[in-house]
């Protein structure tokens, strides 16, 4: 269970105690590494210049949309805002030929329905005083939905295989459609659901599972806090690293990427009973500061080789940020952007949302987790999905144009 997705609120939420557990958890974390394209510079340009007042009233100004339009979708080139909700829909099967009409009915009206977010929409319930409502969305393709209908999809797209220790409910599992909204609030977030699940019903989609997250009020330019108390997002990758690792290739799937989508149920409370230290051995890090057990700074690289007088590695073997290291991977990379989850007494945890351009570089990882992490005893991935993340799309075009080409 990788747990370092570099998380990048925009703006806090308006409730920050949602669920925490202990230590004041989750503060919302960096700006999102370069990694996700040239729109993170240009909207945080926008976010800066609307932070000045008003001259006639000392007011601040509205602040500007976050636009839906553009070569990549905005739910992955946007600093993460503070609240999500993930929604899963299948599709009626009745022959390819209707099935594909469906599909492309439904992402013709969600890129309506999400575009008018990012103007003058015509929901009232989200005309505000203060500008546009601040969301992105993300729309991906199931495999099973991309293999049904024979679409143009990433070749390596495909369910991830059963791992030791899985307890997967599938009600909260999979779906041929997935999408992700982000929001600086709830509100915000149920009202833009309602209308993309009333899009999807239109088109003949029926809601398979639904699952929200948050991420707490932070200081700019902090790394986020899971419920475990350690920072959650230090190594993403840049974007020389991105277009390796991330990004689809030159074609069809250069904007695109994959999604691995795993609920991790978390026992926050046997963790905590641990002593500090026997924690940062478990993570391979330091709760304080975030910094590997061989360095000074959290950004400094994991020593994996680094031993003690007595030949024990100071980073243990079974050190979960050992055995997430990109070092035994070849150097590949993901991208993650997580969020956490109470869903109750006994039920919070973490959302891994990861990002790549081959899903089996995460079955490679989660392999070894399931293996030996230390961690283990702590965790239980209860729900699944993997999800072909569609290009964006540009001014005057649909999401997934591509796939009838």
């Amino acid at each position: 269970m990788p747990t370092e997705p570099e998380n990048a609120p925009s703006n806090p939420p308006a409730r920050s105690g949602v669920g925490l557990r202990r230590r004041a958890l989750l503060s919302a974390g960096a700006v999102l590494a370069a990694g996700v394209g040239a729109a993170v510079g240009e909207v945080a340009d926008g976010d800066r210049s609307s932070g000045r007042s008003d001259a006639t009233t000392g007011a601040p100004p509205p602040e500007a949309p976050i636009p839906f339009h553009g070569a990549r979708q905005a739910g992955l080139t946007h600093p993460q805002l503070p609240a999500t909700k993930l929604l899963a829909f299948d599709l009626p099967q009745a022959s390819a030929a209707a099935d594909r009409e469906a599909l492309r009915a439904l992402l013709t009206a969600w890129t309506g329905t999400l575009a008018a977010t990012a103007g003058p929409t015509p929901d009232p319930r989200l005309r505000t005083d203060d500008g546009a409502p601040r969301l992105t969305s993300l729309v991906g393709l199931g495999p099973a939905l991309a293999t049904r209908l024979a679409l143009v999809a990433p070749a390596g797209l495909a369910d991830l295989p059963a791992f030791p220790g899985d307890r997967l409910d599938p009600a909260r599992s999979g779906g041929d459609v997935l999408l992700q909204l982000c929001a600086a609030d709830h509100w915000t977030l149920a009202v833009v659901a309602e209308l993309a699940t009333t899009a999807a019903r239109s088109a003949g989609a029926t809601p398979r599972w639904a699952q929200s997250g948050f991420l707490p009020r932070t200081a700019p330019g902090a790394t986020p806090r899971n419920l475990l108390g350690f920072k959650d997002g230090t190594a993403n990758p840049d974007e020389e690293a991105a277009r390796q690792w991330v990004w689809g290739p030159t074609g069809p799937h250069e904007n695109a990427t994959v999604l691995v989508y795993r609920r991790i149920r978390m026992d926050t409370a046997a963790f905590a009973a641990l002593p500090e230290e026997r924690q940062n051995l478990v993570m391979g890090r330091r709760a304080g500061d975030g910094a590997p057990l061989t360095g000074t700074a959290e950004h400094d690289e994991p020593d994996l080789y680094a031993k003690h007088p007595d030949g024990a590695y100071v980073i243990p073997a079974t050190a979960h940020v050992r055995l997430t290291g990109p070092r035994l991977d070849g150097g590949a990379r993901m991208l993650r952007r997580g969020y956490s989850y109470d869903d109750g007494p006994g039920d919070g945890g973490l959302l891994f949302c990861a990002f790549m351009r081959d899903p089996a570089q995460f079955t490679r990882v989660q392999n070894r987790l399931a293996e030996r992490d230390a961690l283990n005893p702590f965790v239980e991935h209860t729900a699944s999905a993997v999800a072909y993340v569609l290009p964006g799309a540009p001014e005057g075009t649909t999401l997934g144009s591509h796939l009838w080409a």
